[in-house]
Formats: structure tokens, sequence, C-alpha cells
């Protein structure tokens, strides 16, 4: 019995492997309703007209005439083209089917379907035993939720996985994305993007670009880490006096104008779950109307409509509004809808304004703490709490009228046109006055400690220069 067993094993051990060929080599039949034989150089095939089906295997071929080459084991199909494999199916007009390579392929448009998407392009072949399709030309990818186009794409059903490349573009309920390429995964809602990436939210009409983006549906997370820049497009209603049809009337009318947020960083982060929140962290750059800031981080709690900037690194956030600088280990910005109602600066918090007649006269203020509140967008109070310090200079009539020097435990500053009106001190005031002739020449010697003038405030041009050889997409064709 071992012998017998033995022999067996060296028998098939040696056997030459084309004794038990694989079901790619297996030859095709085809079958129709007439069949003509032929020899074209030297070549035998067989031309099979009327109700043509091709079969391999798996593989059921149905069209209305084929041209079979037996030696090569291919078949050319024409008209009503139909190829299935269990789930799958594939249609088009013309195409070949490759018998040992058990490949489909067409480049009149075609069309494969397996009840999870449905793709289609104007060419393109389908590797039966591999589960792969590659497909060229005005490629489309639907399935239940998105939609993906590009010039080429690689698909592998078995993954569920999409290689998209050339001109890329997914849509779903809630994002555009484009990119040079793309990567996506349909079971785990998976995309990796790369160069040239824009995402679009259809409903913040923000649009985000970059170089390099992951994005995980289902955990509501988006990051591009590579050259993201952000723009979000906010229209802000204003109230102006209207007396055109009515000089000796006082009448207002409500006119909207485009108000962008433009922010650039590191890395940018979208967390779509029930906090919906933003975050923007490293070398961070802010611009919206006339405010501005630079920052280490960045967070957008957008259901609180509320921004925080943090000192990170032992690096303080800068916030620029107008003429004035803030700075403070921690910032915090609310909004009403897109205009700021107030800020919070914690900790080291310093308010300098810089005079526009006069700009080597800097108004300055420190404290522990400072809040400060706006009215229809411009500065109305600012409230100062624990250790306050101040230095306002004096004018009559726009002249110079020397300086006032104060500090106490609180203070307040009423705001009138953008400058300051009253100053009030609270809790063991202390004030002294610098007459002119003392402060002319020698504005930089009445300096709190802590005053630091930052002149790189982010301009729109500073900003859009990175984006002016970014490659332009047609938004308004979404």
């Amino acid at each position: 019995m071992k012998k017998i067993l033995s022999l067996i094993f060296i028998l098939l051990f040696f056997v030459p492997e084309n004794i038990f060929p694989q079901e790619q080599n297996v030859p095709i039949t085809v079958i129709g309703d007439s069949l003509v034989g032929k020899n074209i150089n030297g070549e035998s095939i067989r031309e099979v007209f009327g109700n043509v089906t091709l079969t391999q295997g798996n593989v059921v071929i149905t069209c209305d005439k084929a041209t079979q080459y037996l030696a090569r084991n291919d078949a050319e199909l024409i008209g009503n083209v139909i190829a299935r494999q269990e789930d799958l199916t594939i249609y088009t007009q013309q195409g070949f089917y490759y018998g040992n390579l058990r490949k489909c392929e067409s480049h009149v448009g075609l069309k494969l379907n397996d009840r999870e998407v449905e793709l289609t392009a104007q060419s393109g072949e389908y590797f039966f035993d591999l589960d792969k399709a590659v497909f060229e030309k005005n490629v489309k990818l639907y399935d239940s939720v998105s939609v993906l186009t590009s010039n080429k794409l690689t698909y592998f059903r078995k993954e569920e996985k999409a290689i998209a490349q050339k001109d890329v573009k997914i849509t779903d309920a809630e994002n555009i994305i484009f990119a040079d390429s793309l990567e996506h995964y349909r079971n785990q809602k998976i995309t990796f993007a790369f160069n040239n990436v824009a995402i679009k939210n259809k409903k913040n009409n923000s649009m985000i670009f970059g170089d390099h983006l992951e994005d995980y549906s289902q955990r509501w997370y988006t990051k591009i880490d590579v050259n993201p820049f952000l723009i979000q497009v906010d229209t802000v209603f204003i109230n102006i006096i209207d007396t055109t049809f009515a000089p000796e009337q006082i009448d207002t009318v409500t006119i909207f104008t485009l108000d962008s947020l433009l922010i650039r960083s590191q890395i940018m982060e979208s967390f779509r779950d029930t906090l919906n929140y933003f975050v923007a962290t490293d070398s961070v750059e802010i611009l919206k109307g006339s405010f501005a800031s630079k920052n280490n981080s960045t967070i957008f709690l957008r259901n609180e409509n509320k921004i925080i900037t943090k000192k990170i690194n032992a690096v303080q956030p800068v916030l620029w509004y107008d003429n004035s600088q803030l700075t403070g280990d921690s910032i915090t910005i609310y909004l009403d809808r897109s205009s700021i109602k107030n800020l919070d600066i914690d900790k080291n918090s310093f308010l300098l304004s810089q005079n526009k007649i006069y700009p080597a006269r800097f108004d300055q203020a420190s404290a522990d703490r400072i809040k400060i509140y706006f009215k229809e967008n411009k500065i109305n109070r600012s409230e100062f709490y624990s250790d306050s310090k101040s230095i306002y200079y004096l004018y009559d009539e726009n002249e110079p009228n020397g300086l006032a020097k104060s500090s106490s435990e609180s203070a307040a500053i009423i705001f009138s046109n953008s400058k300051v009106d009253e100053v009030r001190l609270y809790g063991s005031p202390v004030s002294e006055y610098y007459p002119e002739n003392q402060v002319e020449n020698n504005e930089r010697t009445f300096t709190l400690p802590g005053y630091k003038f930052i002149q790189d405030r982010p301009t729109k041009n500073s900003l859009l220069k990175y984006f002016e050889n970014r490659k332009k997409f047609d938004w308004n064709n979404e």
C-alpha cells in the first residue's frame, strides 16, 4: 500500500501543469443560428450569426454576431453584447473576448452592473478571474450614496476599491471632492485624494484645497495635511440710509455683500459628528474682512458659533481687528451669524491700537483677562479684569495732547466711532498724566510690560498668492 501511495505522489509531483488546464485555458464555445468556417492567412476562424452565445466556465456572453479565432481562443463580439458572470453584467455594442486571459474589452462605450455599483465609460476591459475592471475616458461609477467620475478608473470588485486618475470628482449628499487621483473604498466609505485636491461642502458653502486628503465618511471625519487652504463665502446684510426718492425723508434699505473667510495652515480637520467642529493646526493664518489672526491652533465650533485659538509651543495667538492688535494665551471669538459679537482674551492679555493719523502712537491695555464687545462690526466696549494697566494718548480736536497712564484692579473703555470715548477704572485706581512736550518723539519710552507690535498681519494678497497657481474648478457647474 505504501508503494502505491509513493508512486501516486511521484506522478503528481512530476506531471506537467498543462495536463490539468486552468479554467482560463479552457476553449471557448460559440453557438448561434448559423456558422461559417474560414481560413484567413492560415488561421482558422468561425463566423457565427444570430442569437450567438459564447460560453467559458461561468462566463456567458450573448450578441448578434461573433467571429471566433480558434487557435488564439479569442472572439470578436458585435451587436447587443451582454456578458454575464454570476451577479455581474457588462453591456456594449461591440467588444472582444480573450479566452486565455478571461478578459472582455470594448472601445465603443460599455456599462458594468453588479447590483452594488454601475460603471460606465467610453473604453474599458474586465478581467473575470481577477474581478477587476480598468475603464478609461468619461468614466462614471454610481452607487447608492455617491457618484465618481474620472478619465481612468481601476475597480476591484471583491475589495470594493476604486483607483481613479485624471480629472477625478466624487460627489455625495454633503461634499464634492476633486483631485488628480483618488482611492475610494466603498464598503468602509474611506477616500484618499492626491494632488490638486479640492473639497466643497454643499451646506456651509466652504471650499478646502490641498494636495492630500483623507475622508472617513462613517466617522464623519476629514483631514487635509498637505498645503490646506480654506475659503468660505458668507452673505453679509448691511443697512444703509436711502434718500433717493425723497431727500427730505430718511429711509433705510438692506443690501448684501460677499464676505469671504480665508484660512491657511499645515493641517485642517473637520469633525462633522454631533459636535460639528473644524480644527486648523500649525502656522494658522486667518482673514475675514477687517479681522485677521495668526496662531498655531484654531478650533471652530460650528454649532456654538464660536472660534477658539490657543497658545501652542510658547507662541501666543495674535488677532487683528481694524487698527487693533490683541494677544493672549487663549482667544475665544463669539459669532452672530458671520459677524463677531464679542471676544474673550484669557491670561497675559494685551490690547494694542495704532492711531491712523499718528502711527507712532499706540494705545495699550493689559490685564489677566479682557472682554471686548462689538456693535455693528465695530468695537463698542472693552472690559479688563485683574491687574489692569493702560496707556492712552489724548487729543484735542485731533491734535496730540499728551497721554494718560493708569493701573487698577479692573477697567472699562467705551468707544465711539472706533475711538476711545471714556475710560473707567475700578479698584485702587492710579493715574498719571504726561504732557505733550514730554511725549512727542518719545513714544517708544511709553510702553507696558508685554508690549509687542507684530507687523506680519495676513492680507488677502498674501493668502491668495498660495492660491494663484492652483488648478481652478467650475463650482457653478456642480
